[in-house]
């Protein structure tokens, strides 16, 4: 009995040094290499006597350093022992939340649901008590963890896109996260199209113009839409206010506060001078519009992909969104599992294609062009340009004049560890096709009409896209599409194969493969594949088609519901 509880003593006294003097060199990774000192520290954070908060902060840097030293199994039982000790609620959340950090490093965090929990608990406690920015402050924690860029987005797979639904069903059983996304109404219903002067548009984003330049300019080109465009960027005056989520959901609980009068004052005037408010995003712009009231302006929002993966979409009051757009189906289906108030506020959803003017990319093919595989875009994770290598090496082993060309940035690798180690591996699995030419990084390219004549074959690599303008651009320049069903959508009712024709759409690099020396085994029967995908694309999606939706949506649809009152002196 006295030999057992000398070596109690001795893990105890251990463990008081380590925690004076700051952990020290005892919880390095190079020695929890060592059986013998991670067993000890085992001992250690689960033995009786240890302060709760020392316990809680000691066990996180353990679990750092096992994990480090390549000891997941023993890292997670260390920490799981630790726990079974912690009874304090705050203690307990952030463990499982340094947890969750650790194991993020190595893949997708196992503790990710018992961390959402507790951190969760503590913050609905925290605002039954009237906390609010203590509830806020652990509600950021937890969507820092959701929706990390290392889950969502640096990967081939998303937790969120593989079930929407479950992922989320512990943020939205969190009495602060409906709270967040309750609706708090409206003054007013959207009015009716004036008809003694012009319909009053104001459009709004944040810092990205790329998709609405033919939307603005052909509502500034008709006679009967007045237009003001408003981004905050270009002055840089309120971007302090978009970049504060924390003051934006301490407001919404609060129903009142300072950072609201801010924003009262700087949009208020906005609203009440436009019949039509059109913000592109839906994103941090989208939720400063959504903190006011409208009254009878009538507010629409498009939402185009990366905010399905975000947070911003959760803190929208879609009570006060009229019209919410995807640009397909499949991205539509995705963001309303994710956040079901979109679909129950009232808040009428469409299907819109993006402004694309599909006509100018109708240019006489060089004569190269037919061997020429073209991927457009490789600067994110989800454009998975491998698999389009793969596809090559399958052609280049019947016929070598087969190549891939690469356009755009390349991956920002240092963004994160998950995409610095696609990256290399990219660059070491390209290495022998650049060295023979058979795959050339063409860069960013500013006209790609001209460069498209070059293509035969655009190619759609992607785990993941809401649209894919890359694509239908090269098909409607006469490239003959080949579309990756991609995996993120792939079997579900809306899919790459309800968005496009089912011959476009194959399963493997394989497949792919097939279907290219197929069409490109004659100058004609490359041309004429070409040819149908070019009418399909520009018949489907191009500017002249897609501009009459764009009216419906802004104008044509802009009349009073029912009980409404008129627009009210604008």
């Amino acid at each position: 009995m006295s030999g057992g509880g000398g070596v109690a003593r001795k893990v105890r006294r251990t463990v008081a040094r380590s925690a004076k003097a700051g952990l020290g060199w005892t919880t390095s990774p190079t020695l929890l290499r060592s059986r013998v000192v991670s067993g000890l520290w085992g001992v250690a954070l689960a033995s009786p006597g240890l302060p709760e908060g020392t316990r809680s902060r000691l066990a996180g840097h353990v679990q750092d350093s096992l994990l480090r030293a390549g000891r997941t199994e023993q890292a997670l039982r260390t920490s799981d022992a630790a726990l079974r000790r912690i009874r304090n609620r705050r203690f307990r959340a952030d463990l499982l939340m340094r947890q969750v950090g650790a194991e993020l490093e190595h893949g997708t965090p196992p503790r990710l649901p018992a961390a959402v929990s507790a951190e969760l608990a503590v913050a609905d406690g925290l605002l039954a008590k009237g906390d609010r920015r203590g509830a806020v402050l652990a509600v950021q924690t937890v969507h820092r963890q959701l929706f990390h860029r290392r889950l969502q987005f640096d990967r081939m797979t998303s937790p969120l896109a593989d079930d929407p639904a479950g992922f989320l069903a512990q943020w939205h059983a969190s009495a602060t996260v409906q709270a967040l996304s309750a609706p708090r109404g409206r003054s007013g219903a959207p009015g009716p199209v004036p008809t003694d002067r012009p319909l009053r548009l104001l459009i709004a984003t944040y810092g990205n113009h790329g998709f609405l330049s033919a939307i603005r300019r052909h509502f500034e080109q008709r006679p009967d839409v007045e237009v003001r465009f408003l981004d905050p960027g270009e002055d840089g005056t309120h971007v302090p206010l978009l970049n504060n989520s924390r003051a934006m959901m301490e407001h919404i609980l609060a129903g009142r506060s300072s950072f609201g009068d801010r924003v009262e004052e700087w949009l208020g005037p906005q609203l009440e001078w436009a019949d039509v408010v059109f913000v592109d995003w839906c994103a941090a712009m989208a939720v400063l519009f959504s903190l006011v009231d409208p009254g009878s302006t009538r507010v629409v929002v498009r939402l185009h992909s990366f905010e399905a993966f975000a947070h911003w979409p959760h803190l929208v009051d879609f009570s006060r969104v009229d019209d919410l757009v995807f640009v397909s189906d499949h991205l539509r289906d995705l963001a309303v599992a994710a956040v079901p108030a979109m679909a129950s506020a009232g808040t009428r959803l469409h299907v819109i294609s993006n402004a694309m003017d599909l006509r100018s990319y109708r240019r006489p093919k060089n004569p190269d062009a037919r061997f020429t595989l073209g991927v457009v875009g490789i600067k994110a994770v989800a454009k998975d340009p491998g698999w389009a290598v793969r596809v090559l090496r399958h052609l280049r082993a019947h016929d070598d004049r087969y190549r891939l060309a690469l356009y755009g940035h390349d991956l920002d690798a240092d963004a994160s560890p998950d995409a610095r180690r696609f990256w290399d591996e990219l660059l070491a699995e390209i290495a022998d096709l650049e060295a023979a030419g058979a795959v050339v990084r063409m860069g960013q390219t500013e006209d790609m009409p001209e460069a498209f004549r070059d293509v035969g074959v655009v190619v759609s690599s992607s785990v993941r896209e809401s649209f894919h303008c890359a694509l239908v651009e090269g098909a409607a320049s006469g490239a003959v599409p080949v579309v990756r069903d991609w995996p993120f959508f792939a079997g579900r009712s809306a899919s790459a194969r309800s968005l496009f024709p089912p011959d476009w759409v194959v399963d493997s690099p394989e497949e792919a493969a097939e279907r290219i020396r197929s069409l490109t085994a004659t100058e004609q029967a490359w041309r004429s594949a070409g040819e149908a995908a070019a009418e399909h694309a520009i018949a489907t999606w191009d500017w002249e088609i897609v501009k009459n939706h764009f009216d419906d949506l802004v104008y044509g649809m802009a009349v009073a519901t029912a009980g409404g009152s008129p627009g009210g002196g604008k």
